[in-house]
């Protein structure tokens, strides 16, 4: 008998492996790999962690079997194996249905997740996640196979999370976790954290090519070749695109990987590099008083010299023997990127046009063991990690400019910036019903920073210890409760740790904390409510020593008071039947500054509701179709709550139809054509010809409705 295996496969991580079993494969090796039924379908393929698709397939095409099989990660039962409600996996079906229109919406798969821009496609998505407005990234912590995606002390903000290097047809499972009680999570995780894995091989290389409104254009060609025993993933992609914008985007981007895989007798070995070059305009928010007395229309700008470009490259290594991991990475990059918020409000002579520089190598390394062992007579886990972490940030500096030319100085530093961070975790099964998770985690930083303002120079050091504690109760064999706490943190820029005076007024400031600490709870529960409908729901509060706010003077972010979040999500994965699957993930956040006065403590910019469902149907004709709402609600732009943004609701509507080995697909993005925002700020500026600064809405709106039409072949 024969399998069609669909494309849309993901390995499942070992960790998320049930224990109850309903059959084994031998392999080569001596190891073997579970199947067990899932929803309607009548297996699911769950490997050791590192096995590749292709070796499980031929494993399955050996044995018989007649079912197509298609992997949804969420409707994985992972009672019994996760820490927390809050916890799960991804599979590449759970997203390659869906219509996305930028790279950074490929982390919206993370239920209550929203990932917007406010500028050019080159840069950073805005990220939303727990009620923080997360800038590009200050509490939501991302790794790219295993290496570290955020970026610290950046030139445009703390955490940068640039994820346009990321080809979402190479990603094979994105494994998430929120809050503060996972001890394997360290800087930036305080809201929720995002684990990218790609493909070792391919079922099939492909080529595809996509046109669409606006001018744009994508090419990607992707195939994967064994070598011996081990096995060689080469991809390329290039895109094109202007955007609905009067002033174009002139988006022009390259992007390559290249994996070398080896198998091991009892793991694997991986090579890889990555190359990511971009060069883009952009028009950035623009203030509603322009677009009501007509100066320029929703989709102007102000200031037609902004933009930037970016390359990245990287080199990794990583090894997984056994309960062992272990990688090491090497990443090369340079940022330029030119803004204007204020336009004339500070220099009504040459305008406020500034320019953020960004050039560094990353060195780093990370390991984690696992050991199981006996206590007490039951089974328990011990789980041991460090990584070690050093930025050599070269140039990092603010200019201001005129048509991208620079006239000053702001601030120009050069940054060595280093980390050590260690853990330990221990699982234990104390009944055949209770389990704990308790850990600790430790980190520390050193830093120097020369700047050409003397004074602002310096050299620091800081440490913090965070525990954690995780309990699951198995209340049945469908329904698991959790109870979760912990402390993380956030790193701040170390520049802010060592400046003593403002460098563009020579005023006085104080210096900020190097590492800023958080703190959780979260209670949580995950159902099975029927065969085919998995639920989560949890509750949580966090508190953070010090807020990251943006600031539309300065163009960047700048250290708060303390906040507290309480907030309620839930998440659902229904399977009405073979060919219908339903989804939905729906939060609610109350946040407010702590020690701020009743009526002047909301925090801008903190999203209160979030709302996401979506349709997928695949009919045995290869005709698929996908259908997604995303809502995120209004949100406070001043602190007392008086001025607030609107909603912003989009519904997307992919098809797709297989026919032999070509696959033909239609995306309609923003289908009813919403003039809803993507990001909104309060803030002061100032037009040419005005006398005197505008307090004002500044806006970016979403794209207009917009297809895009793509043919796929499969060799």
């Amino acid at each position: 008998m024969s399998v069609a295996f669909s494309c849309a496969t993901s390995v499942i991580p070992s960790d998320f492996i049930r224990s109850s079993v309903k059959g084994r494969l031998a392999l080569p090796s001596a190891l073997s790999f579970p199947l067990e039924p899932i929803l309607t379908r009548k297996w699911v393929l769950a490997t050791l962690a590192g096995m590749s698709i292709s070796t499980a397939h031929a494993q399955m095409l050996e044995h018989g079997g007649e079912d197509e099989l298609i992997i949804w990660g969420r409707a994985l039962d992972l009672t019994g194996k996760a820490s927390a409600a809050s916890q799960g996996v991804i599979g590449y079906a759970d997203f390659s249905t869906r219509p996305i229109m930028r790279v950074g919406e490929l982390v919206e798969v993370v239920p209550g997740l929203i990932a917007t821009q406010h500028s050019g496609s080159g840069k950073a998505n805005q990220y939303f996640l727990r009620g923080f407005n997360l800038d590009h990234g200050t509490d939501f912590a991302a790794y790219f196979d295993a290496v570290p995606v955020n970026l610290r002390t950046h030139g445009h903000g703390q955490g940068y999370l640039d994820l346009n290097f990321v080809i979402p047809e190479l990603v094979e499972v994105v494994e998430y976790s929120k809050g503060t009680h996972h001890a394997a999570n360290g800087d930036f995780s305080s809201a929720g954290t995002a684990r990218i894995r790609t493909y070792d091989q391919l079922e099939k290389g492909f080529v595809e090519l996509t046109v669409g409104s606006n001018d744009y254009y994508r090419g990607i060609a992707a195939d994967s070749f064994g070598l011996g025993p081990a096995t060689l993933l080469l991809a390329v992609e290039g895109e094109a695109y202007d955007g609905p914008w009067k002033l174009e985007e002139d988006l022009e981007k390259v992007n390559s990987l290249i994996k070398y895989t080896i198998p091991l007798e009892r793991g694997r070995m991986e090579l890889a590099g990555t190359f990511y070059q971009s060069d883009w305009r952009g028009s950035d928010q623009i203030p509603e008083r322009a677009v009501e007395q007509g100066l320029i229309s929703r989709y102007g700008f102000i200031d037609p010299d902004l933009g930037g470009e970016t390359t990245r490259a990287s080199l990794t290594g990583q090894i997984e023997i056994g309960g062992l991991t272990a990688s090491v990475y090497a990443v090369a990059y340079d940022f330029r990127l030119f803004s204007n918020f204020t336009y004339f409000l500070t220099d009504p002579v040459n305008g406020d046009e500034f320019e953020q520089r960004d050039k560094r190598t990353i060195w780093g390394s990370s390991a984690d063991y696992a050991h199981d062992f006996g206590l007490v007579g039951r089974e328990a886990v011990v789980r041991i990690g460090t990584d070690v972490r050093h930025d050599q940030i070269d140039h990092v500096g603010l200019y201001q400019t005129v048509s991208r030319r620079r006239i000053s100085t702001v601030r120009k530093d050069a940054v060595d910036e280093f980390s050590i961070g260690g853990y330990v975790e221990l699982e234990a099964n104390w009944t055949d019903r209770l389990r704990t998770m308790t850990g600790i985690r430790a980190d520390h930083y050193r830093f120097d920073v020369a700047s050409h303002v003397g004074e602002n120079s310096g050299d620091g050091n800081d440490s913090i210890l965070s525990p954690k504690l995780s309990i699951a109760y198995l209340a049945g064999s469908a329904t698991e409760f959790y109870g979760n706490y912990g402390q993380s943190f956030h790193s701040n820029d170390v520049r802010g740790a060592t400046t003593t005076i403002d460098p563009a007024t020579g005023a006085a400031v104080d210096q900020v904390e190097p590492l800023v600490k958080s703190e959780a709870a979260e209670l949580g529960v995950r159902t099975r409510l029927a065969e085919t409908l998995l639920v989560t729901l949890s509750a949580f509060w966090l508190d953070l020593d010090s807020e990251l706010v943006f600031v539309g003077d300065a163009g960047t972010t700048e250290p708060n008071l303390g906040s507290r979040r309480y907030g309620v999500e839930v998440a659902a994965f229904w399977q009405l039947a073979d060919w219908l699957t339903l989804d939905l993930s729906a939060a609610t956040t109350r946040a407010r500054f702590r020690n701020a006065p009743d009526g002047e403590n909301r925090i801008p910019g903190s999203i209160k509701e979030v709302l996401g469902v979506g349709a997928v149907a695949t009919f045995d004709t290869g005709l698929n179709g996908s259908l997604r709402l995303r809502h995120f609600g209004s949100m406070p732009l001043i602190e007392d709550g008086s001025l607030r943004s609107g909603a912003t609701t989009l519904v997307n509507l992919g098809l797709a139809y297989k026919v032999g080995a070509f696959e033909f697909s239609f995306d309609i993005f923003n289908l009813f054509d919403a003039n809803d925002y993507d990001i909104t700020y309060y803030f002061a500026s100032r037009l040419p010809g005005e006398d005197a600064s505008v307090a004002d809405v500044h806006f970016h709106p979403v794209e207009p409705r917009s297809a895009r039409a793509a043919i796929k072949v499969r060799f």
